[in-house]
């Protein structure tokens, strides 16, 4: 699926979760499943868990990460010691 296409199941709308980008038809914040994902859920543990998700949304929330971060500089919370 085209990135375009992912990315328009993302919406922000200050109505829905005080305006937090949200999977387009649920209150299932993307940052929701990144933090999700990161704490070590797999795509098909949150497949099973919200049957309103679809694979493709995961994908969504994962693209919409990417290109909110390309436009972003990155600082590490702590730095390395050297």
């Amino acid at each position: 699926m085209a990135n375009g296409m992912l990315l328009a199941r993302i919406i922000l709308d200050p109505k829905v979760m005080t305006g937090q980008p949200v999977i387009k038809g649920t209150r299932l914040t993307v940052q929701f499943i990144l933090r999700s994902l990161a704490q070590g859920a797999t795509m098909e543990s949150l497949l099973e868990e919200y049957s309103s998700l679809s694979r493709e949304d995961i994908l969504a929330c994962l693209e919409y990460a990417s290109k909110t971060l390309e436009d972003t500089t990155f600082m590490p919370m702590a730095a390395e010691a050297a």
